[in-house]
C-alpha cells in the first residue's frame, strides 16, 4: 500500500498523463431531419411543447443529438468508446480533445457483441494516447480512476474509487435502444455519470483496464466498465483485417435456471437449451457451424471443450475467448443421451 502522500502524488501524475487522451464525442444530425422526427412523437400535453435549444444548432443547421466520452488508443488516431453512444441514423461525429482541438471523426468499426465502437480522426501532428493495460489480473479493492465528460457538461472530469466487484453481468438499455446483456464487467464505486460512458477506467498508474459503460439508476456508487481485453482484440482485428472479427456458433438458446427447468420440464441443473426466442425465429441458424454439425432444437449444451457451462461462464464467455476458424467440441444431452459434436467456428457477419 502506498503512503497517502505518495498515493495522492501518483494520482495527480496519472491524471496529467491520461487526461490529454480523453475526448468528448458529439453526435450531430441535420436539424430538418430531427424536426421531422419530433413531429412523429406523441402529441405533448397542453401547455408543453418540444423545442430545439438554439445553442445546439450550428451555422450549417446541424443539431447536437447526443454524445459521450472516448479515449485515443494509439498514435494512428483510433478512439475507443461505447457503441450505444453512436446514433444508428446517418450522423456526423465530432471529437473535442482536452485542449479544445476539434476533429471530424469516422466510425471504422462496431463490435457486434460488446458495447464497443472505434472511431478514427486524422491529425497533422502527433496525438496524445493512453497506455492499454491488462484486465485479466484485477483484484477487489484495487484503486481506479474514471475519466470522462460528466453529464455532457463537465469536461475533463475524473473520479476515484476502487474495484468493488468482478465478472458482473447487467442488462442495460441506452435511450430508445434494445436491451443488451453486458457480461464480465468491472464494478467500481468511482462515479460514472451519463456522459462518462466511453471514457477510460485506469489503474493508479494510468494504464487503461476498462471502458466506462453503465451506472445503476437510483443507486449510489454502483458503476460498471467493460474490461479492456475485448477492445484490445477489436483493435488488433481492425489493424490486421480492417474489420472486427467475431466467431459464430449459430444457435439461439436459454440458460438453464429454475424457470427454464419448469418450462421445459428438465431434470438437468446446468447448461443451455437450444430454443428459439419467438415463433418466427429459428433455434439453429441455417448454414451455421451448429447447423452443419447437426445440432437440433431441444439439445442441451452441457460443456464446451470439456469445461462445464455455468451461470457464471456461459456460451458468450466461451465465444469471447474463441477464434474464427477454431475447432471446438460441445458435450450435448439429446433425449437424455449424451452426445459430442465437433464443429469449426466461422466468422459472424
Amino acid at each position: 500500500m502506498l503512503p497517502l502522500r505518495r498515493e495522492r502524488s501518483e494520482i495527480i501524475k496519472t491524471i496529467k498523463k491520461v487526461m490529454p487522451a480523453v475526448v468528448s464525442i458529439t453526435v450531430r444530425r441535420p436539424l430538418k431531419e430531427v424536426e421531422e422526427e419530433f413531429k412523429k412523437l406523441p402529441k405533448p400535453k397542453r401547455g408543453t411543447k418540444y423545442e430545439m435549444p438554439a445553442d445546439k444548432v450550428d451555422s450549417r443547421n446541424m443539431v447536437d443529438v447526443g454524445g459521450g466520452s472516448g479515449f485515443i488508443a494509439d498514435k494512428a488516431g483510433y478512439i475507443l468508446t461505447n457503441k450505444h453512444i453512436l446514433s444508428d441514423s446517418p450522423a456526423e461525429y465530432w471529437v473535442t480533445l482536452s485542449n479544445d482541438e476539434y476533429y471530424n471523426a469516422e466510425i471504422v468499426a462496431k463490435d457486434p457483441i460488446n458495447d464497443i465502437a472505434i472511431l478514427k480522426i486524422e491529425a497533422e501532428k502527433s496525438l496524445p494516447y493512453v497506455t492499454v493495460g491488462n484486465s485479466k489480473d484485477l483484484e477487489l479493492g484495487q484503486r481506479v480512476l474514471a475519466f470522462g465528460n460528466a453529464l455532457g457538461l463537465f469536461r475533463n472530469t475524473v473520479s476515484e474509487g476502487i474495484i468493488s466487484g468482478l465478472s458482473r453481468s447487467v442488462t442495460a438499455q441506452a435511450d430508445g435502444d434494445r436491451m443488451q446483456e453486458l457480461r464480465g464487467l468491472i464494478q467500481t464505486d468511482a462515479a460514472i455519470n451519463p456522459g462518462n460512458s466511453g471514457g477510460p477506467l485506469t489503474d493508479l498508474y494510468g494504464q487503461v483496464i476498462g471502458i466506462n459503460a453503465a451506472m445503476v439508476s437510483g443507486a449510489e456508487n454502483i458503476s460498471f466498465a467493460l474490461p479492456i481485453k475485448s477492445a484490445q482484440k477489436d483493435l488488433e482485428d481492425l489493424r490486421k483485417y480492417g474489420r472486427i472479427r467475431r466467431p459464430l456458433l449459430g444457435i439461439r438458446y436459454a440458460n438453464i435456471n429454475n424457470d427454464v427447468r419448469k418450462k421445459f420440464n428438465l431434470s438437468i441443473e446446468h447448461g443451455a437449451i437450444v430454443t428459439k426466442e419467438h415463433s418466427f425465429d429459428k433455434a439453429v441458424i441455417d448454414k451455421s457451424p451448429a447447423a452443419e454439425a447437426g445440432i437440433l432444437e431441444g439439445d442441451i449444451i452441457l460443456a464446451w471443450n470439456g469445461e462445464r457451462l455455468t451461470d457464471k461462464k456461459g456460451i458468450p464467455d466461451f465465444l469471447e475467448n474463441s477464434e474464427v476458424g477454431e475447432t471446438i467440441t460441445l458435450a450435448i444431452l439429446r433425449n437424455q443421451e449424451p452426445i459430442e459434436f465437433e464443429l469449426r467456428l466461422t466468422e459472424r457477419k
